[in-house]
């Protein structure tokens, strides 16, 4: 038993850890000027929105592409509020997004997106200040790095961190890094954050002249469509920003103490006048993609270019009709939509996507490489990745096949499932001793059992278990076969009692060694 002064001593020592771990994680909160325990560097910060920001753009739709001066004029209202923010020199960056879901995100360091959906929603100039201003202030408070802090695995010493997500909406399909990005902008915020989030970003739109009152006019707005249960902002905006008439009056509050009257009402209309005119193409491609959801491709079809007409510069609308059209079993007219999709916006990983699994589909195996290779250079996904390693295999490039299985494999879902089929599939014959680990077992009168533990995802009618006992010098003293019979993917044999591991057990200076000798699916 360990004394109580080893006791004493144990707790001394984790003290000192924790006062340690405390001292070098201690930041002051670059806003509120409070201190904080800090876990991410920022440096880790700086590089996380680095390289998450394309990423997380790709998965929420791509950039609008359509009218850039609507970009640049949002851009100009953020780096206005940037400038006079608690951390003017982040490297703020803002983006538009072609997504109709009204939301709003911001990345470590400055990284800020707005979707289109949130941009038809809102009235004037100042409301789009109080959307801006509160994303700048998670990125300058470090709200993410604390969203991020609070899912880590933390080991004694600081030996090692992990962010732990959990599942979203791209989680099934992203792999590799690209989750991680994804993942961020749509997890919820807590409430102290929105609150602080609200009043300094708030505090920024009155330095720069805004009027603070809209802020609380987007919060009414947005706690009179949670109530409404409309689920597209439900999943977007007020599922990472939830709502509430707390925000409501905290708001107003704060709008009584801080000056500012300036609405840019009609510099907001001007900026925003193509996505007001073009909105009805958007909701019929909305409409079409549910539509699809439920396999009826003709309305979903006529949906498509309902909305093509409206706006014929659109590659979302196209990508929508060749998707129809492949539903009806017109696989050229798909084809041709989808290289129009790819010609009007080619930094959009979706449409190579598509028009890649079509040409696969169709046989144009060299095309379709270059697409699924295109399509993941843009957000790596388990579905072009399965799609290229079918391509490498068909092909005879085993090892090639295998490492874009097991890129696919890191995925869940569906595709990520496959792909860990395929890999076992290609590997298992090589390496079957690396699925199939052996654990023994002893009885009471100390005869041990051998029992097979199957951790591929393949189901397998019988496995040959070779086992040899050796001495010191590698001779052999005994040897057996023993055959397992219906080993389940994920489970576990019978146990089958073993006459070398009996002995192994009862011998000095010997070792059993275990080889599969042969399978049978």
């Amino acid at each position: 038993m360990r004394s109580k002064l080893c006791d004493r001593a144990w707790m001394g020592t984790c003290l000192v850890l924790l006062a340690l771990l405390l001292q070098t994680g201690c930041a002051v909160n670059p806003v509120t000027g409070e201190r904080e325990l800090m876990l991410v560097s920022e440096a880790q910060e700086f590089a996380i929105g680095r390289e998450q920001y394309e990423p997380a753009q790709q998965a929420q739709g791509g950039r609008y592409y359509l009218d850039p001066e609507l970009t640049l004029y949002i851009q100009e209202v953020g780096q206005k509020l940037a400038r006079v923010s608690d951390r003017p020199d982040l490297p703020y960056e803002f983006v538009v997004l072609n997504n109709s879901v009204p939301n709003a995100w911001a990345l470590p360091s400055g990284k800020i997106a707005i979707n289109r959906g949130l941009l038809v929603e809102l009235e004037d100039e100042a409301q789009l200040a109080a959307v801006l201003g509160h994303e700048i202030v998670h990125a300058a408070a470090r709200h993410s790095a604390k969203r991020m802090q609070s899912g880590m695995l933390v080991s004694a010493g600081m030996a090692g961190l992990g962010v732990a997500l959990k599942d979203k909406s791209y989680s099934d399909l992203l792999i590799g890094g690209a989750a991680l990005g994804a993942n961020m902008t749509m997890a919820k915020y807590g409430r102290d954050h929105e609150l602080e989030s609200d009043h300094y970003g708030m505090t920024y739109m009155a330095r720069a002249g805004y009027e603070p009152e809209a802020a609380v006019e987007l919060q009414q707005t947005f706690v009179r469509l949670s109530e409404g249960r409309r689920t597209d902002w439900l999943s977007g905006l007020l599922a990472s920003h939830p709502p509430s008439q707390e925000r409501v009056e905290a708001n107003r509050v704060t709008a009584r103490k801080l000056p500012g009257d300036y609405r840019g009402r009609e510099a907001y209309q001007r900026a925003t006048a193509r996505l007001r005119k073009t909105l009805p193409a958007y909701e019929a491609h909305d409409e079409g993609r549910a539509l699809l959801e439920k396999e009826q491709y003709k309305e979903a079809l006529a949906k498509a270019n309902q909305a093509i007409r409206i706006e014929p510069d659109e590659a979302l609308f196209y990508a929508l009709r060749g998707e129809a059209h492949k539903g009806l079993g017109s696989d050229r007219q798909a084809l041709a939509d989808f290289d129009k999709a790819v010609a009007l916006n080619p930094e959009y990983f979706a449409n190579f996507l598509n028009r890649g699994m079509a040409n696969q589909e169709a046989g144009n195996t060299r095309q379709a490489e270059k697409d699924l290779a295109a399509a993941n250079s843009l957000l790596p996904t388990s579905m072009a990745s399965l799609a290229l390693g079918s391509l490498a295999e068909q092909n005879g490039q085993t090892d090639a096949a295998l490492g874009h299985y097991r890129a696919a494999a890191q995925a869940t879902g569906e595709f990520g499932n496959q792909a860990r089929l395929s890999v076992a599939r290609l590997d298992f014959p090589n390496n079957p001793g690396e699925y199939l680990p052996v654990k023994i077992v002893q009885d009471r009168q100390g005869r041990r059992y051998v029992q097979l533990q199957n951790q591929s995802p393949l189901d397998l009618q019988t496995v040959a278990l070779e086992l040899k006992v050796l001495d010191r010098q590698g001779n052999l003293l005994s040897e057996e076969t023993l055959t397992f019979r219906e080993v389940k993917a994920g489970g576990a044999s019978d146990p089958a009692l073993s006459r070398s591991a009996t002995d192994a057990s009862r011998l000095k200076d010997v070792k059993l060694v275990t080889r599969i000798a042969g399978y049978t699916q």
